[in-house]
Order: structure tokens, then sequence, then C-alpha cells
């Protein structure tokens, strides 16, 4: 799993690379001094997880969780601890006080791991229509309706022959619910459905008249989804 180690105290970032070099399955991206060096990795790598340090200046950790389109899972790493019940408004998926203990760490890694697995599970639900949850209202919708999911910072745009719906949810949860083989990933902040793209052009596919950028990591996956002659 790849990860990325945010914290503006030398020490302290020197410690968790440490210990992410030792935790089976775990591989070291990067590792940044600063909230906005992060978001500015971000934007152009994907990683499984990022463990984050809360208070830093310029951008808070929290700040940046906020300001991430898709979010990987996240242990926030700190030592003010009257964070926990905020960040959990983020889903995290752990939170550490400093200083760091390396069995407090591995408790962290094993909770990682595990909802990576849930993750990565193969999608089961072969049900044709799903709930949708706007204002207070359950709204049911054909996934055949579906045209394409779009990220929106903590929201998700999923929109439909019949207009477009905006929730609280993430890429990954996304994916769990609808996965193959009718739905794809193809970006960072885009599943669409395969049977609803019109056209693929150089790097990028035409749905319902939306042109929608295909990431490098995802073309070798889409190629083999596709039904070429």
């Amino acid at each position: 799993m790849k990860c990325l180690v945010v914290d503006d105290d030398a020490l302290s970032r020197e410690i968790v690379e440490d210990l992410v070099k030792e935790a089976e399955g775990f591989e070291l991206s990067a590792s940044c001094s600063g909230a906005m060096e992060a978001f500015n990795y971000l934007n152009k790598n994907e990683v499984d997880v990022i463990f984050l340090d809360v208070e830093m200046p310029g951008m808070s950790g929290l700040e940046l969780i906020k300001n991430i389109d898709v979010l990987p899972q996240v242990v926030l790493i700190t030592s003010h601890t009257e964070y926990a019940l905020e960040s959990y408004e983020y889903n995290v998926t752990d939170f550490i006080a400093k200083p760091i203990q390396p069995a407090r760490f591995l408790k962290a890694v094993e909770k990682v791991k595990k909802m990576h697995a849930m993750e990565e599970a193969p999608a089961t639900n072969t049900s044709r229509t799903i709930f949708i949850k706007t204002d207070s209202r359950l709204v049911q919708v054909d996934t055949g309706h579906i045209l394409f999911i779009e990220a929106l910072g903590n929201y998700v745009n999923l929109y439909t022959s019949k207009g477009r719906y905006t929730i609280l949810s993430t890429m990954k949860d996304i994916e769990k619910k609808l996965g193959p083989p009718e739905f794809i990933r193809v970006h960072r902040s885009f599943i669409v459905r395969v049977d609803k793209i019109e056209v693929i052009e150089d790097n990028y596919i035409v749905i319902n008249e939306k042109q929608i950028n295909i990431g490098k990591v995802y073309k070798e996956e889409l190629a083999k989804r596709l039904n070429l002659l």
C-alpha cells in the first residue's frame, strides 16, 4: 500500500517514515513537511493512506482533508487529542496521539489493512436499483439510468438520464456499491457506466456531451473492459 507522511516536525516525520517502512505491505511513496506540499503531491499522484499531522503552519491537516477531491484512508497523528472527535466526521481510519508508540501505530496499520481489504473486495450487490438520500427523502434510482459519477470534495455528483443528485459519499464507497461489470473508474474523480460511453478519443470519454478525462493509471483496465472489434 502506498503511503504519504505529512508533518511539519522533522523528528516526528522521520519516526513515522521509519514505522511505515517497517510495516509489512506498506510502501513510503513520499514525505511532506506541510499540507500545501501534500496537496500538490496528491493532485498528481495517488496513495492508499495518508499519515497526517493536524496542526501545521499555513494549512492544517483537517483543512487538507476538506480540500482533497478523492480522499484515501487517513490516519491522523497529533499531540492535540481534542481533535479526535472532529476528525471522525471526516471518516478517518484512525487517530494516534503523540508521542507515537510503535504498538499503537501497528494497531492503526491493521485497521488500514482491514479497510483496504473491504474496499478491494468485489461488489456483490446485484440489485438493479439503489436508494439515494436527498434532503430528507430516500429516492430510488435505477442503476441503468446512471451515466457517470463525479467526485466533489466530500460529496459526489451522480448524473442520471433523469437528473443529477448530490450525495455525501466517497468514490471508494461508490465503487463498492456500483462495481463491475456495469461501472468502471476511469479517473480519480470519475466513475462511468460502460454502456453509456458514446466516444473515446485521445485521453477522454464522451457521455451525454460531457468530456471526461481518462487517468493514466486507469487506461489499461478500461481497454480490457471494452468490447473491441
